[in-house]
């Protein structure tokens, strides 16, 4: 028999992707969790196997075409039906799939659409009465206008229920006119603004059109590359939705770097290379268990605080496609051993685009450290829906007045941006000091 493989459910939020490459060709034999294509996601570069074995029939996969989720990559003629698959349902990478997007995808083709909505009978007529008093008939409601939903993936269906928003009422700006998760969260946005849009009027883009360039001078255009599309959209969510405050400090890193100057050696032949990062990923953690609103998110929908019992610390990197952060799951238990091998690893996949999309998702707390590059300071965007991240920028020897005299120091300058919502100054000046005593006295970590 015929069997389709599809493009699979990837990752959260994850609902298309560039093909880089076609490893197979009609006529080819392939097994199961063979190789089919390369598809590179807004998020990493993923390869797709074969829940089939058999031989290939046909091959519509193209290098350089982009596909969704459920678009048919290739046909292959079985001997019989696969186990654990489906021909008319895209199949799923990960070993188990979640419950409540199989039920989410079983509804799209099973039900119907949902009924329209009644009259609304508390209205007022306000229709002119004729004077003799006769009653004329009154005539037929028109029908109410469809309310079907715009193409989703199951995961922007989940993220809609849990934001409490209904999915008919946002409009789709993705392919197809498919709903994304911008599409949703900007929706949310302006329902809590007071400026959501009535029904039928056509969405708020937030954005003017742009001038003709041309008219002044030369100029070249190049598309946005996935990666950069997918951060534009998620920081200008993050901005508008989040109200943030940023608050500074500095850390005396001292004992830090003779630390790290002392102990490089061991952890090299632990197959590590032992930085500032992993040493603030630590303390970072213990912090966030010490003040867990930091370690939370805010539901304004529902009006609540969720907050989280698990620490998972996310570790910007720059790579040459754009931004990438990836998560270092319970980071709180983990050695700075452990979290320097860690980074490390996550961040040389990151560049190479190895990275896994689950390994870019679930973070409770992010950390942004340029100091590498450069720079005095800055203020890095809360990434929603977390409520805060860190800033590290470069450590400088400054003239430090101590026992009576100045005295070279190490001085690491620290900015902690945060959701106002739900963490005050007070707090976030707190949080932070207490940061900055962990890497300038750390046995103050085991005083509580």
């Amino acid at each position: 028999m015929i069997q389709a493989i599809k493009v699979p459910e990837i990752g959260e939020n994850v609902e298309s992707g560039v093909v880089v490459a076609v490893h197979i060709k009609t006529g080819d034999t392939v097994a199961v969790d063979d190789t089919v294509i390369e598809l590179e996601t807004d998020k990493a570069l993923v390869e797709i196997p074969s829940p089939f074995a058999g031989r290939v029939t046909e091959v519509l996969a193209e290098a350089g075409a982009q596909m969704n989720v459920g678009d048919v990559i290739a046909r292959v003629e079985t001997e019989g039906e696969a186990a654990n698959a489906k021909d008319d349902a895209p199949t799923s990478i990960h070993e188990t799939q979640d419950p409540a997007s199989e039920n989410e995808s079983s509804d799209e083709k099973t039900s119907p659409a949902p009924a329209p909505p009644a009259p609304d009978t508390e209205t007022e007529d306000l229709s002119p009465v004729p004077e003799s008093g006769a009653k004329e008939p009154t005539p037929a409601p028109a029908p109410p206008p469809s309310r079907t939903a715009a193409p989703a993936a199951p995961s922007i269906r989940r993220l809609a229920r849990e934001l409490g928003v209904d999915i008919v009422d946002i409009s789709g700006s993705g392919p197809g006119g498919r709903i994304t998760e911008a599409d949703v969260k900007t929706h949310v946005r302006q329902r809590q603004s007071g400026d959501s849009m009535t029904a039928g009027s056509p969405p708020l883009t937030g954005t003017p059109a742009m001038p003709d360039f041309s008219r002044w001078g030369k100029i070249d255009i190049e598309e946005m590359e996935t990666v950069r599309r997918l951060t534009a959209q998620s920081t200008a969510a993050s901005w508008a939705t989040i109200p943030h405050v940023t608050q500074f400090d500095e850390a005396d890193i001292t004992g830090v770097v003779a630390f790290i100057d002392k102990q490089a050696l061991k952890v090299e032949k632990a197959g590590a290379k032992l930085t500032v990062t992993a040493v603030i990923t630590r303390v970072c953690a213990e912090a966030l268990k010490r003040f867990p609103r930091f370690n939370a998110s805010i539901d304004v929908a529902n009006r609540r605080i969720i907050l989280k019992q698990y620490v998972h610390i996310g570790i910007a990197a720059d790579t040459p496609r754009g931004l990438l952060v990836p998560v270092i799951r319970d980071a709180d238990q983990k050695s700075i051993v452990d979290l320097a091998k860690a980074i490390g690893d996550l961040a040389q996949r990151a560049r190479n685009k190895k990275v896994k999309p689950d390994e870019l998702e679930g973070g409770s707390f992010s950390i942004s450290n340029q100091g590498g590059i450069g720079g005095v300071g800055f203020t890095p965007i809360v990434l929603w829906p977390q409520v805060a991240i860190l800033g590290v920028s470069r450590s400088a020897v400054k003239p430090v007045f101590m026992n009576d005299r100045f005295e070279p120091r190490t001085v690491l300058p620290l900015s902690l941006s945060y959701d106002h919502r739900i963490i005050d100054g007070a707090d976030a000046a707190r949080f932070l000091r207490w940061i900055c005593d962990g890497l300038e006295q750390p046995m103050t970590l085991f005083l509580d």
